[in-house]
């Protein structure tokens, strides 16, 4: 499951005792794939086989045997797999790069610098496919860090073998460095199991921090290395000008380049003229009707996802969606000693297009940390958005100390500076601060934000401003030491939201009940009940949920969630204040793998409110998805998506809209940076167009007017030197 498959990696943990360190042997001779099948001798090698379970017996031993073997020449490291399994057991499919989240698949982190906090991993299952990142301690982790190494893989009749070459180029490290942090481990998915060396446990934060020292390295360095991905691509699209009540046709060639330089074999400079973001992957279907905020959509182009860590703070000052249609831009991150340092420039077409003016809107954004102890850092941040005659600057300092060994506090303090198109300024600071525990068992997080009403962080995603909030998450987890039943866990979030008036705006009490077990199955019951202020009035809520997710079978998973209560219209009919109505959200999904090459998944996401026994508005969205993997480079993806909002116009201030959608996508990608895309798109909407009326476009019962259609080809090839 994607939940399962995707926390783990990043959850506290720690050593319950010190680890001897390993040495690594140095070989002339290159181990490979076929030495470890056939049990050809080797030159020499590191062999690790203690390896303990963290998920879901906490210190258990593996349950299936599992060993580890390193090496390393002047070029690359070298780590070796030999996994026994019934493989008829093994879960794992031939997916895209980074899709196997879902797989038994082995695991390779290595903290390179060994400062015990930022650490690479790189995952391969069965099949050899391949999935890699960044770790940190104390941040999200970054699996859109992509570099190029090599993996292959086979199935054995016990088992299966894995193994990655990994070119030191690829990777950065001081040179002379004899010492690095390391982890291994193995996910066996049915089982719920994740398995390490060392030897971890849930009693302290932190995962990197509590890796094993790998010793022996010499005479290695991560050289030269200059990277250039020049691009091309061609589309021809035809889609209708709603403002012009028209349709349009556009042939689109362009070409651009991305380009990095490593320096000091620590930092990396990028810098991207003209690129392509077009996107590729398109976004997760969400609802969007009846927010009172901004709907969060995260970043899919590649050139913002790349070593976005730096940029992570405790309040997201900045979100890279805002910076719509760059030309040019530069970027610059990276780590020497305890210093870590992100920087970005980039300018941005789309305020001038919007506006007619042609002009470009400037951004810049600057983060320098310093790590300190073993798991505390402090930042400086600032950032600056100029369009026209305005700007917004934000200046911010955080910090992260380890209080107590189970305790993290975190902090924020920002200020930010205005000036609006009229010319008239506001200023004003906002503040966070976060106390989380972390345990076997118990686990909090109390977090107090407080922003001013003057507050603005226009390259950030801040929906809300003019509050004092208190937040808090509890939880206690029961882990059964057999049996099917992993985990229980009762929780209780809260949540309690005055303004700076001290008037209250919101509260939320909403206890949880969660429940785990093997293989891959999640229950969770839940209630909530809040309160909340809305243009002059009060209003209370409520709902009852049930959760459910399961990979019971390998080639099935379910995922299910229902929601009844009441919940509040926000945008009801000229001439009706906001009321509360009886709801009903329910969104339930399933992935089918008929076979390792094919994935089919399903979409269904239904909201529904009503009042006094009329409907206000019902909104359905549908997405069917079909990747079918050819090998490890070829792909081919299909979307078809459905999405209705069929409101009553006497109640809600909402317009009857059908879409319909289809998304053909070829891929060919060689490696990171070598890829041929070939798409198609086309979109129907409840529109219809007559020339001889006014207005021009009138909605309609059914989707079946074309108001989009592209066709696209790209093609973008690395260099390194």
């Amino acid at each position: 499951m994607r939940r399962l498959a995707g926390v783990l990696i990043l959850v506290a943990v720690a050593a319950t005792a010190q680890q001897s360190p390993l040495s690594i042997p140095k070989v002339a001779r290159a181990p490979k794939l076929i030495d470890f099948l056939e049990n050809r001798p080797r030159e020499a090698e590191l062999i690790v086989t203690e390896f303990h379970q963290f998920q879901p017996r906490d210190g258990a031993p593996v349950t299936q045997p599992t060993t580890a073997y390193l090496s390393y020449d002047d070029k690359n490291l070298y780590a070796a797999f030999v996994c026994k399994d019934d493989p008829e057991l093994i879960r794992a499919r031939v997916a895209k790069r980074e899709q196997i989240m879902e797989d038994d698949r082995v695991n390779l982190v290595i903290d390179t610098f060994h400062d015990h906090h930022r650490a690479y991993w790189f995952d391969v299952n069965p099949y050899g496919v391949q999935a890699d990142g960044v770790v940190t301690d104390g941040v999200e982790d970054d699996p859109s860090w992509d570099t190029l190494w090599y993996s292959d893989a086979r199935f054995t009749k016990d088992g299966y073998v894995a193994m990655i070459t990994l070119p030191f180029r690829s990777i950065r490290f001081r040179p002379g460095d004899e010492s690095w942090g390391l982890v291994l481990a193995r996910w066996i998915m049915r089982n719920n199991e994740f398995s390490v060396w060392p030897d971890f446990n849930r009693k302290q934060p932190g995962f990197v921090r509590q890796g094993g020292d790998l010793e022996g390295f010499q005479g290695i360095s991560p050289g030269r290395n200059i990277q250039l991905i020049p691009y091309g691509s061609f589309g021809k699209s035809r889609y209708l000008d709603v403002p012009a009540e028209a349709f349009t046709s556009d042939n689109d060639l362009r070409a651009g380049l991305d380009a990095k330089v490593v320096l000091k074999d620590a930092f990396a400079l990028d810098v991207t003229l003209n690129p392509d973001f077009s996107q590729v992957e398109s976004d997760e279907p969400q609802v969007t009707v009846n927010q009172r905020y901004e709907v969060f959509f995260p970043e899919k182009r590649p050139f913002f996802l790349e070593n976005q860590g730096f940029f992570k703070m405790p309040e997201t000052l900045f979100f890279s969606r805002r910076i719509a249609d760059p030309e040019f831009g530069t970027r610059l991150t990276g780590k020497y000693g305890h210093w870590a340092l992100g920087a970005l420039a980039i300018d941005d077409r789309a305020p001038g297009q919007r506006d007619g003016s042609g002009e470009r809107a400037k951004a810049g954004v600057f983060r320098l940390q310093r790590e300190f102890l073993r798991d505390s850092n402090a930042a400086a941040f600032v950032s600056d958005y100029e369009y026209r005659g305005t700007y917004n600057r934000v200046a911010a300092l955080d910090t992260r100390l380890r209080v107590l060994p189970n305790w993290i506090l975190t902090g924020q303090a920002i200020t930010s500076q205005t000036r609006l198109a009229n010319g008239s300024r506001m200023a004003g600071p906002a503040y966070r601060t976060d106390f989380q525990h972390s345990g076997r068992h118990f686990q909090s997080q109390t977090t107090y934000t407080d922003r001013s009403p003057t507050y603005r962080a226009q390259l950030g995603f801040v929906p809300k401003v003019d509050t004092r909030q208190v937040q808090n998450i509890t939880g206690y987890t029961w882990r059964p030491e057999r049996g099917r039943l992993v985990a229980i866990r009762p929780s209780v979030t809260s949540h309690i939201d005055y303004d700076r008036t001290g008037r209250l705006q919101e509260w939320n009490i909403h206890p949880r009940f969660f429940v785990e077990l093997q293989p891959m199955t999640e229950i969770t019951f839940g209630r909530s009940d809040s309160y909340e202020w809305y243009r002059g009035s009060g209003f209370s809520k409520h709902h009852t949920e049930v959760e459910f997710e399961s990979e019971w079978f390998r080639w099935l998973a379910l995922t299910g969630d229902l929601q009844r209560g009441s919940e509040l219209l926000y945008y009801p009919a000229s001439g009706l204040a906001p009321f509360t109505s009886r709801s009903t959200n329910a969104e339930t999904g399933f992935t089918l793998r008929p076979r390792a090459r094919l994935r089919l998944d399903q979409t269904y996401i239904y909201t529904a409110l009503s009042w006094r026994g009329q409907s206000v508005f019902t909104n359905h969205i549908a997405r069917f998805k079909a990747n079918y993997q050819f090998n490890r480079a070829l792909s081919l993806r299909t979307i078809l998506d459905y999405n209705s909002v069929l409101p009553n116009r006497t109640l809600v201030d909402l317009d009857k809209e059908k879409h319909l959608g289809a998304d053909v996508l070829l891929t060919y990608m060689v490696h990171p940076g070598t890829a041929l895309y070939i798409g198609y798109t086309d979109l129907y909407d409840n529109l219809k167009l007559d020339p001889r009326i006014s207005p021009a476009l009138k909605r309609t019962d059914f989707p079946d007017l074309n108001t989009g259609r592209q066709i696209f080809v790209k093609l973008s090839y690395l260099f390194r030197f």
